[in-house]
């Protein structure tokens, strides 16, 4: 029904009221952004990385979506992290000093022990920390739980966001991480308490957690995860596919589809404008990661893709609006 349609359905102050209502049911009934503007770990290529500050940056640049990692501490909490262990890279102790190496499993620390850590500026000597030389450090910033986001979220009137969350688990590293089941459990309690079932996706690299999440709670979207490179490659090993084998189907969008899913993630350097319009035939969506080049960007744009994810979410919109994209608002701080 158009807007046009409902106005002349009723007049008359009663008319106005059911008019209101019919409006607020569209608005809700049709999603206002068809293509998803992903901040990758919030905008890492801006502020550090899973942090509420980037979190809050990218809220103000305006995305659909923040993509997130989350680790479960010893005492089952789920923090937001994209590693395992503490990565020396961005992570200093309560003396100010970088870790040397590695440090502990984010599962053999509570969450108080965890709190001592700033992550809020990257070591520029560090390899991981070079391709970001334009990143802004924020000093002070701790490993935010899951539920310190949905709040801080809420605080800023972000309504409309979603999360993307994805369980960082690892079929060849069983001791890194609390196991599937837990990891699970403890993440669903989260968002259970804090509401937000219709406004999260539940993403991952390893599908036995997300076929828990389409058993446990069927109402909450999953997004499966893949990488192609010729020493890392998660289809074709069922480990990674929940015993799905690679073999028996005839795309990877097939093997999605028989698993349950409706989203696929893939790495953008493995897929090609065929494969993206085969998998939406199938009914699966496309999210590429992680794309911060502008002219990969207006490729995938011009293939079709669902949605993009990107440390940039700046670059991001502005390929979206060459491309003529409708642009989700900025939230201030």
């Amino acid at each position: 029904m158009s807007w046009t349609a409902v106005k002349t359905v009723r007049a008359g102050p009663a008319g106005v009221r059911w008019v209101a209502m019919a409006a607020a049911t569209l608005l809700l009934a049709v999603p206002a952004f068809a293509f998803e503007l992903q901040g990758h770990r919030g905008a890492r290529g801006l502020l550090p990385e899973n942090t509420l500050a980037g979190f809050e940056r990218t809220l103000a640049i305006g995305v659909t979506t923040l993509e997130l990692d989350i680790a479960i501490t010893a005492d089952g909490v789920p923090v937001v992290s994209h590693d395992p262990e503490l990565n020396p890279a961005l992570t200093r102790d309560a003396q100010g000093r970088w870790l040397k190496d590695k440090g502990p499993l984010i599962r053999t620390l509570t969450l108080a022990q965890l709190q001592t850590y700033d992550v809020g500026r990257l070591d520029p000597s560090s390899e991981y920390g070079r391709p970001f030389a334009g990143q802004q450090p924020r000093d002070g910033e701790r490993i935010p739980t899951l539920a310190a986001l949905f709040a801080r979220v809420n605080e800023l009137g972000a309504n409309q966001v979603q999360f993307a969350i994805e369980t960082k688990i690892f079929p060849n590293r069983p001791h890194d991480t609390v196991g599937p089941q837990e990891f699970v459990d403890a993440l669903l309690t989260v968002i259970r308490q804090a509401r937000m079932e219709q406004r999260v996706r539940i993403i991952s690299f390893d599908w036995r957690t997300l076929q828990l999440v389409q058993k446990l709670a069927p109402a909450i979207e999953t997004v499966y995860i893949t990488m192609e490179f010729p020493r890392s490659n998660t289809v074709r090993d069922s480990a990674w596919t929940a015993g799905i084998l690679w073999r028996d189907h005839a795309s990877v969008a097939h093997m999605i589809k028989a698993s349950g899913g409706r989203n696929w993630s893939p790495n953008f350097n493995h897929i090609d404008a065929a494969k993206v319009k085969a998998a939406q035939q199938l009914g699966i969506k496309v999210l590429p990661w992680t794309v911060n080049e502008a002219t990969d960007m207006d490729r995938l744009i011009g293939w079709g893709v669902d949605g993009i994810i990107t440390d940039y979410p700046d670059r991001l919109r502005a390929a979206m609006q060459r491309a003529g994209l409708p642009l989700p608002p900025p939230i201030p701080p």
